[in-house]
């Protein structure tokens, strides 16, 4: 466990992995990762295509499970108390999950009954989520006719139907213009200030991160590091956030050779 998992211990921790690694067709993606993230934390996952941010989230949702290691949400091993464990998670995929034509509110009270809600029950928390980001005007409306930053929107609030304490973000903001990214970025910040969820937020986009952000930094499979962004551009002497990044990578690649 990092240095900075370990000052959390005392804390409220939405997930926790402990020395992850796992292969694909006898390839390692994930080396012996540990990582933790507190109640109403916003971390960043940050990594280039390929090096093991989905298949991490993967991993924390079961999509994948053949693995080594150790994998809690709010305390419930993935494995052992799947249950209880999932229904403390929500989930925003790198590609798109909606049904473009149903409503926003369709799909939202969709995901409401695979969490045993009733319709009603499901339609009023839609409009509280609906409410939250900035879109209950578009609730009947058919997710087809929505922008690309109003469906990740939409997403998000589905991701929160079932009142989950972590919420994961794959790739977020592929695919939209720069006021939808930033609008989005702000609106995670908010949860975790206002709701107290805990958010992981998986980019290989520096400019999504801010100073005060804690960086995971994932590249091959390792995490090489875990402090806020400013922590890590000071303690590498370097101005950026870019720079510190590239050289983390840099030696990386050359104990690697």
């Amino acid at each position: 466990m990092s240095e900075t998992s370990a000052n959390r211990a005392g804390q409220a921790l939405a997930l926790e992995i402990r020395q992850l690694s796992f292969a694909y067709v006898g390839r390692p993606v994930l080396d012996d990762v540990s990582l933790s993230v507190a109640a109403g934390e916003f971390a960043v996952l940050l990594g280039p295509n390929g090096a093991g941010k989905t298949t991490l989230l993967s991993l924390v949702t079961r999509l994948h499970d053949r693995r080594r290691g150790e994998i809690r949400i709010g305390g419930y091993d993935v494995r052992r108390q799947a249950v209880q464990a999932h229904a403390r998670i929500g989930v925003v995929f790198q590609q798109p999950t909606l049904d473009l034509d149903l409503s926003v509110t369709q799909n939202l009270a969709y995901h409401g009954a695979l969490h045993g809600m009733g319709w009603r029950e499901a339609k009023s928390r839609a409009l509280v989520q609906l409410e939250r980001v900035g879109l209950a005007d578009q609730r009947r409306t058919r997710v087809r006719r929505l922008s690309g930053g109003q469906r990740r929107r939409v997403e998000i609030a589905r991701g929160l139907m079932h009142s989950p304490r972590l919420l994961l973000l794959d790739e977020p903001t592929v695919g939209l213009d720069i006021a939808s990214r930033r609008e989005l970025v702000e609106h995670a910040h908010r949860l975790c200030a206002e709701e107290d969820v805990a958010v992981l937020w998986a980019t290989h986009l520096i400019d999504e991160v801010r100073a005060a952000d804690r960086v995971l930094v994932l590249h091959r499979g390792q995490l090489l590091a875990d402090e806020r962004a400013e922590t890590l551009i000071t303690r590498l002497g370097v101005d950026t956030l870019g720079e510190a990044f590239d050289l983390l990578v840099g030696t990386q690649e050359a104990a690697c050779e």
